[in-house]
């Protein structure tokens, strides 16, 4: 889904670059923070999860957690780069099979998608298990109105990237993607975006869970549904939520620049 540039408050917008090496360690430093972000928030599960981008020199190429690195530990110098089949060219450590099956096809699909993010969430895999669209009961979650897709299926840890690409053409042109008894996956046009997308779906998920408990919720008119979508779930409202959280974890946990 194409979605219209909404910006009344004239808030900020993503940084330029004039060097690749410029964007490289800006993207770095966010993939770095948003894993520790992930962290605090309990979207860590084992091994599992994790969050992608686009290397802006070799496009079909992307930078990725270590497998079996817990998201707290993740440093800019630990993550490593991966290319178009699935070689590590750039880091001391392993990826996980299953980080490079989904991610690659994601990235291959959509060339707009600078970053990509997967975890097995509490509220985001219990609700997955529903096997339903999420409905938009609150202003937070009409970001997802019309613009997020369910993968129904299931069948075991995503490695080969054949279903990689079944996840993708899935995806669509969404910012997000519901897999049925796995969990969530967003992406967007910087890391920023795809991990302000990740949490606030979680949360979503979270919050309609609860409103389902507590009896019959209320939802939003399509047209106000679609409305409150171009205010809160535009590119640029996506990247500058995740700003403060930025300013937040940076202060709190400076070693991610190392």
């Amino acid at each position: 889904m194409t979605q219209p540039e909404y910006n009344p408050l004239r808030i900020p917008t993503p940084p330029e670059f004039t060097s690749v090496e410029d964007e490289r360690r800006h993207r770095k430093e966010r993939l770095a923070a948003a894993f520790r972000l992930f962290s605090k928030y309990g979207f860590d599960e084992g091994v599992a999860g994790h969050i992608t981008a686009r290397d802006p020199e070799k496009p079909d190429h992307f930078w990725v957690n270590p497998f079996g690195m817990h998201f707290s530990q993740i440093r800019v110098s630990d993550l490593v780069l991966v290319n178009e089949d699935g070689k590590v060219v750039e880091g001391s450590r392993e990826v996980n099979r299953a980080a490079f099956a989904i991610h690659s096809q994601v990235h291959a699909a959509r060339p707009d998608v600078v970053a990509a993010a997967h975890a097995h969430s509490m509220y985001g895999k219990s609700w997955s298990t529903l096997g339903r669209l999420l409905d938009p009961l609150t202003q937070d979650a009409c970001a997802f109105y019309e613009d997020h897709g369910l993968f129904d299926d299931y069948t075991g840890v995503v490695y080969d990237p054949e279903e990689g690409a079944r996840l993708a053409k899935a995806l669509g042109q969404s910012k997000a993607l519901i897999l049925r008894n796995h969990g969530l996956l967003t992406v967007g046009q910087t890391v920023d975006e795809a991990a302000w997308w990740f949490i606030t779906m979680e949360r979503s998920c979270q919050s309609q869970l609860l409103a389902e408990a507590a009896g019959e919720p209320i939802k939003i008119s399509p047209d106000h549904a679609r409305t409150t979508l171009q205010q809160v779930g535009s590119h640029v409202a996506g990247w500058f939520q995740f700003q403060p959280l930025w300013s937040m974890i940076t202060r709190e946990q400076p070693d991610l620049f190392e």
